[in-house]
């Protein structure tokens, strides 16, 4: 039998689950629980050492001394410009790339490398640094080490792009390095869709010896072509050399969501299911999809957005704590919360939407059945979170734009007469990063009647400290060697096998609703009684 949670545990949250589990392992003749391949939990005050240690090395580390090649692939498309190339300037601003390093742009465009570098000065020049001058620095900083060649093609003899990998490898290698000590990046910025192709050619003209890959979102778009491709990646690279990057993973806030949790038992303590009602993560989003719509129309927003970043922040959330901050512990832990991840139920849990107009939008095929908005109800079967609501809620042309985990808390038993709250931990995990605690009050005055009020604390205001943007912070575990932050092969099996039933003929058909709106009206019920935090 599994001992429930007494009086006495309930302040003392994630320790007293702790108990729990460790109890249930011993009921289970020492195996692990139902959804759970991890160890026990290691203290509190052991994980934050080493979470500042991880912070302390982004801070204080000199460049890495081990030159690198980064083969930007889809160097002349959208992903590149807008977030691989700031990444890569920001990081050489920082000093945080190694003194011998070279970008090397690669795609099937048959473009010389003053081409490529008008791209990134060009890149630079929009999406980089607001500062025109800092622009201009980081334009020339990068464009000195950039060079383009056009890219290998499974079953054709070997290109262009070969010869300059060998190339680079001996420029850069130098003192006590060989053309085999330079570390070589391909980073995939292209369609998932060209992901089997480019492996296989990567693999077939011998480019995989030494090198890490990095793989975009979606990695795979269902659960047959992820088994495809993890095959094919498994048949060509090990899987020490894979980076499937997910850059909600990068953000700062979603890394502070651990520290708020572990390193404060404030928040520790309330963090299970005795505690909170309801966790919603909500990324509504006002922009529109006109400038990307044919991919937009291929996709939609539940496989660009559900399956992968609500996923990813909800296992962050559930998580249980982990020995440490290293790929080692983190991604077992991030595994083990997905595996836990019921299937979603598109009768009660599911709720898709498509703004008025979409079908107008040119590039967007005619009857077009994609969804623009997704709303879903997702349940965490394991002792920590069963019977607690995670509500999962994305969508184009929405009221705002905004990034939010809200942990809604549950209300007590009345006492003072009157009912007030839900008290609230929400999280930003854009902009400032803040944190805001939303809790109950006594309204000033000589009656006792209360009220609300929130305190906020943005992460902008926590000195010193200056924060890497998502890419840059992940480019440079890439760089580095750490894997912590990236996704796995078994979690991303359990989160298509939770995702599954999206993919079948049962699922829903979109809903209209108006732009500038919520989403669907259908979409509040999944949020009852208190409703969406942000609005609905």
């Amino acid at each position: 039998m599994i001992p429930s949670l007494s009086a006495g545990d309930i302040g003392r949250g994630d320790r007293a689950l702790e108990d729990v589990d460790g109890a249930q392992r011993m009921n289970n003749g020492g195996s692990a629980p139902a959804c759970s391949s991890r160890d026990a939990p290691q203290t509190v005050v052991a994980w934050v050492t080493s979470h500042r240690r991880r912070q302390e090395a982004i801070v204080t580390t000199t460049a890495p001394e081990r030159p690198v090649i980064f083969v930007l692939h889809g160097a002349r498309g959208d992903l590149a410009k807008r977030m691989v190339i700031p990444g890569l300037a920001e990081l050489s601003a920082r000093g945080l790339l190694p003194e011998r390093w070279a970008l090397l742009g690669t795609g099937r465009a048959a473009i010389d490398s003053a081409d490529f570098a008008q791209i990134v000065r060009s890149s630079l020049e929009t999406f980089g640094p607001a500062d025109k001058a800092a622009a201009t620095q980081a334009a020339d900083a990068l464009t000195a080490r950039a060079s383009y060649a056009q890219e290998v093609v499974e079953g054709e003899p070997d290109g262009a792009l070969t010869g300059a990998v060998a190339a680079l490898r001996h420029t850069l290698a130098t003192g006590d390095n060989t053309p085999d000590d330079v570390l070589v990046i391909h980073y995939l910025a292209v369609p998932p869709t060209t992901f089997v192709s480019i492996t296989r050619a990567l693999g077939e003209h011998g480019l995989t010896k030494g090198s890490r890959v990095v793989y975009e979102k979606p990695y795979g778009t269902s659960p047959d072509s992820f088994r495809e491709l993890d095959d094919v990646v498994h048949g060509v690279l090990k899987e020490e050399q894979v980076f499937r990057i997910d850059h909600f993973l990068g953000k700062e806030a979603t890394q502070n969501l651990h520290v708020l949790r572990f390193a404060n038992e404030l928040f520790g303590g309330v963090w299970n299911r005795e505690h909170v009602e309801q966790v919603q993560i909500d990324v509504p989003e006002t922009l529109d999809i006109t400038d990307r719509a044919e991919f937009y129309d291929a996709t939609g927003a539940a496989l660009d957005m559900l399956v992968t970043h609500l996923f990813q922040v909800a296992a962050e959330v559930a998580m249980e704590p982990p020995h440490g901050l290293d790929a080692d512990h983190v991604s077992p832990a991030r595994e083990a919360a997905i595996s836990c991840f019921r299937p979603l139920d598109l009768a009660h849990d599911v709720v898709l939407g498509q703004f008025d107009g979409y079908q107008a939008v040119a590039g967007i095929a005619d009857g077009s059945t994609t969804d623009t908005f997704v709303a879903a109800r997702l349940w965490i079967d394991n002792d920590r979170w069963r019977g607690v609501p995670f509500l999962l809620r994305t969508g184009k042309r929405m009221a705002v734009s905004a990034q939010r985990v809200t942990l809604v808390l549950r209300t007590p038993k009345e006492l003072f007469g009157e009912e007030v709250g839900p008290d609230r931990i929400s999280l930003s995990l854009s902009g400032d990063g803040a944190i805001e605690i939303t809790t109950t009050v006594k309204r000033p005055g000589p009656d006792l009647t209360l009220g609300t009020g929130t305190a906020r604390l943005a992460l902008d205001d926590v000195a010193p400290g200056e924060p890497l943007s998502p890419y840059a912070s992940l480019v440079h575990d890439v760089i580095i060697g750490d894997r912590s932050l990236f996704t796995t092969p078994a979690g991303l099996r359990d989160a298509w096998r939770a995702f599954a039933p999206l993919l079948g003929p049962d699922r829903p058909q979109p809903l209209p609703y108006r732009p500038g709106s919520w989403g669907p009206a259908e979409a509040r019920a999944l949020a009852a009684p208190g409703g969406w935090v942000l609005g609905d």
